[in-house]
Formats: C-alpha cells, structure tokens, sequence
C-alpha cells in the first residue's frame, strides 16, 4: 500500500514504528526461514519428478536419498504453505469385465494363501481395464510379475476380444523370456479361459491360475496397478481420441511407473531398480 499511502501513515495505522519497519525491510532471512526456503525448492522438485502425485512419504524418501532429513511436521507445514499437498484421492472402485459365464476349464487359484515370490519371472498377473475417450473406450491388458511389481506386458485396444491379452503375454514373454513352470493368474474371463489362450500359455510351459469366482482381491496386486494408473493418469487427464490415451498411458506405463515411480511395496524403489539389484 505505499503506492498510496505514505510510510508515516501505514506506520501510524498499524501501529508500528518507523524504525522497525524499516529494519524489517532490509533485514535478511533468518537461518531457518532460509533453509525452509530451501527445502520447499526441492520438495518442489520432487513432486514435478513425480507428475505431481507424490505425498509427504515418498517426497520425504525422495529427500533422504538425496542426503537431506526432514521430519514429518515440518515437511506437511511446508507442502500446504506451498500449495503441494497431495491431490484428493478418487476412491477407485475395482469394475469386474470378467465374463465367467461360460463352460470353458477354469484353473484353480494356485496363489492363495501363498507368499509373495523372491525372483522375478516366477508369478505374473494378469487382467483388463478400461479407459474412457470421446470416441469411445479404450480397452488395456496388463501383465504385471507379482515380485518387481513391473509390467512386464501390455497391449490396448477398442476390443475385449482374446487377442488384446494374448498381444499383452506375447509381449511379456519376449521382453522377460521367463523359464518354464511360470505361473499366470488372472480371473475367470472368457479370455483368458479360452482355448486360444491357454495353448498359447501351455507352449511357454506356464501354468494356468484363477481368482475365485466373483473375487477380484485374489488379484490384489494387478488392481493395485490399475488403480495408481487410473488416479494418478486417467482421473487426472481427459482424452479427446483413443490414440491420446494410448500414448498417455504407455509413457505412464514404461517411462514413469516402470522406471522411476517409487512403489512402497518395494522399499520405495522403482520396479526396474527393485528387478535390477535381485539379479
């Protein structure tokens, strides 16, 4: 306001001296002002490394490898005065496009009640979801190792037919080359039931496994993925045509999630470095 009003009057106004205004005005940060400063740079810089969707946890691990300690409290103060603080959550809800209605065989749920596994290329998961356009749905097959937590497949397209997984696990079979006697769960989906499929399965030497019926939690860790994909993409972004989407979701997929997202499940390691230090 001194544009308008003269030093003298603000002071009066306000009730403070003109001495101490003026010592105000050129009087440096202090130490903590300055390295709160600072800390608020790089928690900037870490939640643009992050496309916005890291909280206080993983920017708080973020830090620390980056040899700077910052606790809990000071790091909430700081993202809130900065306007950093973590999107609200849309709760995601599992939507089941499974169509188990049919006479095809359906292989027993060989992970239940098993312990995650310590290599890689010994479990994969496997599902579908859907994405949203203004022309239409765009449908992605996924399939994730049940170790790294890495999509080690994926394919999309406007169909549910068998071919959009089968593109998914050829995929995956030509990027990992895993030995036989791999397992392959997914639901009870006509798909991944049908004959196609499950030749195609048997020739790689995998063996065949699906949630129970109606169950998608037996998948947990596949409707995991689906659901940092849907929150931390697809909530956040609104797609004119499928081909904006596929492009979207295959830098969220292989250049974001894959390589440098860190996943709590993991130690907070991405699942190519989590993949990198087992082998």
């Amino acid at each position: 306001m001194s544009a308008e009003y003269s030093i003298h009057q603000l002071c009066a106004a306000f009730g403070v001296s003109r001495s101490g205004y003026q010592a105000w005005a050129i009087r440096r940060p202090g130490l903590r002002a300055q390295a709160d400063a600072d800390l608020v740079r790089l928690l900037r810089q870490g939640h643009e490394e992050s496309r916005g969707t890291y909280g206080r946890p993983r920017l708080l691990v973020w830090l620390a490898r980056r040899g700077i300690r910052c606790g809990h409290s000071r790091a909430w103060r700081l993202l809130g005065a900065a306007g950093l603080s973590q999107k609200r959550r849309k709760k995601f809800r599992p939507v089941s496009l499974t169509d188990s209605n049919h006479d095809l065989p359906v292989a027993p749920n060989r992970l239940l009640h098993q312990p995650v596994p310590a290599h890689p290329n010994t479990v994969w998961l496997a599902d579908i979801t859907y994405v949203e356009t203004d022309e239409g749905w765009l449908y992605v097959a996924g399939v994730l190792d049940r170790c790294t937590r890495r999509c080690v497949g994926w394919a999309m397209g406007d169909s549910l037919a068998t071919t959009l997984p089968l593109a998914a696990w050829q995929m995956a079979l030509t990027q990992q080359r895993p030995p036989p006697g791999l397992v392959h769960h997914s639901d009870r989906g006509v798909q991944y039931a049908s004959q196609n499929y499950r030749q195609t399965l048997a020739q790689a030497g995998g063996v065949s496994s699906m949630s129970r019926r109606g169950n998608c939690y037996d998948n947990a860790a596949m409707e995991s993925f689906w659901s940092a994909l849907k929150r931390e993409l697809v909530h956040r972004r609104h797609f004119a045509t499928p081909a904006e989407a596929r492009a979207a979701i295959f830098d969220w997929i292989e250049v974001f999630y894959n390589r440098v997202r860190l996943h709590s499940a993991l130690g907070y390691q991405s699942p190519v470095d989590f993949e990198t230090k087992l082998n």
